[in-house]
């Protein structure tokens, strides 16, 4: 199945259409454009993935050089994710430099790629990209080992439409039960690529979970939803923290082993681990430091205790009854139980 055939097809129509806000420039480099296209049909595969990986508009327009005419058309996605979805599903092995773009969450798609030069590509996948999404693509293709890999075979899923169809073009067809068990409504990513070389053959699925604890819980799933033939054939699941790494139907257990242990992924687990070194002093600096405070303390109380109480004694030595204890400000509460007065003088 070629990639011209798995696109929307695209019917020209005579008068311009006037719409509100427009992907594709009226020109790029020596490219002007004309007619817009309309979308007049979708395969059903198609139509089903292209759903699922969250498509919201479509626009296609025809440009022209002179005699040359190419026609381009955008695709726009809800997210990054979407868009890398519905990107690798157009990809074919061996087919790693078709005529489509992912652009954020926008693919470009030319109709005609080989009457485009590479300055006039790049020349309109800028003007694409300054209303497209800045947001990153998921990092699961990163994970994929380099080595044997087959260009072009990478299929990345969001959801069970795009997983059956990498199965089958990737020639797994049987192994298309495990879809409903790998958790695409707990927010899983399936990411796949094919491994050969002269002597062996392997196709890799990574599933990758928001958190270890559902990577655990689906592999229990998928252990069970393996067809039979999974384990003459070799088939074997490893997790990684919240990664599952499957090898399907290698050409040897050694290749198996090989090709999953090269994955490019590593999981670091801290527990409490502190914000800041601790800076504490020797006890012995503690100590001496509690020590000289309490002696500072106490002097400062024999100073203020002894200038508060010397100066009441001078006061009241040099000048009895002067600023101290003045018997016309003195008041002795009596019972009456002797006719006798009390003088505040017989206290002093």
């Amino acid at each position: 199945m070629t990639l011209r055939s798995l696109l929307i097809v695209l019917a020209l129509v005579a008068p311009p259409i006037v719409r509100a806000q427009t992907i594709l420039p009226s020109h790029f480099g020596s490219w002007s454009a004309g007619q817009f296209a309309q979308t007049v049909g979708m395969m059903p595969e198609s139509k089903r993935i292209l759903t699922e990986s969250g498509l919201e508009n479509i626009e296609g327009r025809l440009y022209s050089n002179g005699a040359a005419s190419v026609t381009a058309a955008v695709y726009v996605f809800h997210d990054s994710s979407g868009a890398y979805e519905a990107y690798t599903y157009w990809l074919n092995a061996g087919d790693a430099n078709a005529p489509v773009v992912r652009i954020g969450n926008i693919l470009l798609v030319i109709v005609s790629p080989t009457t485009l030069s590479s300055a006039d590509m790049a020349a309109l996948s800028q003007q694409v990209s300054a209303k497209a999404g800045k947001i990153p693509p998921p990092p699961i293709p990163d994970y994929l080992p380099t080595r044997d890999r087959v260009a072009g075979s990478e299929k990345y899923a969001l959801g069970p439409a795009a997983f059956y169809a990498a199965l089958v073009k990737l020639d797994r067809p049987e192994y298309s039960a495990i879809a409903s068990a790998v958790g695409f409504s707990s927010g899983a990513e399936a990411m796949f690529a094919r491994y050969s070389n002269s002597r062996n053959d392997a196709v890799l699925l990574l599933l990758e979970y928001p958190t270890p604890q559902l990577a655990g819980l689906h592999w229990k799933h998928l252990e069970q939803a393996l067809p039979p033939s999974a384990k003459s054939d070799g088939t074997s699941i490893e997790r990684k923290g919240s990664m599952l790494a499957i090898v399907l139907a290698p050409s040897s257990r050694g290749y198996a082993t090989r090709v999953r242990n090269s994955v490019n992924y590593e999981t670091q687990v801290t527990w409490n681990e502190p914000t800041h070194t601790i800076t504490d002093p020797p006890i012995t600096t503690v100590l001496a430091k509690i020590i000289m405070a309490t002696g500072a303390f106490m002097l400062v109380a024999i100073v203020f205790g002894i200038a508060f109480g010397g100066v009441r004694v001078l006061m009241k030595t040099f000048f009895p009854g002067k600023v101290f204890d003045r018997p016309e400000q003195m008041d002795v509460l009596q019972l009456g139980l002797s006719s006798k007065r009390i003088n505040s003088r017989d206290f002093y």
